[in-house]
């Protein structure tokens, strides 16, 4: 068995994404493309998101730290650290509304 603290990988990736010039970071903690799971440790700098795209299957999004709103067409939800949102089966993208880190979790 593994183990691996996602408060840890949060402040990773947020420290990643505040050096990079997309204000972007992300890692697989599990999974793959290989694989029917994948969760992935998402961090985003304020301002910054995730342009509309397609879910490849469903999907959701826990925030471990700071501020997004989830957008699908003319719905949208806003999600604080704790908060877990289920993406819709629809186009969407993520905005940063503060420095944020999430884990995304894909059942392909």
């Amino acid at each position: 068995m593994e183990k691996m603290s996602l408060t840890a990988q949060a402040r990773q990736q947020l420290k990643l994404a505040a050096s990079s010039s997309s204000g972007r970071s992300s890692q697989t903690v599990y999974g793959g493309h290989q694989r029917s799971l994948r969760q992935t440790v998402i961090a985003l700098t304020a301002g910054n998101g995730l342009a509309e795209h397609d879910s490849p299957g469903e999907a959701t999004l826990y925030v471990l730290s700071g501020k997004l709103e989830l957008i699908a067409g003319e719905d949208s939800w806003k999600g604080s650290a704790g908060d877990i949102l289920f993406i819709p089966p629809a186009r969407h993208s993520v905005q940063a509304l503060e420095d944020v880190a999430f884990l995304l979790t894909v059942a392909m």
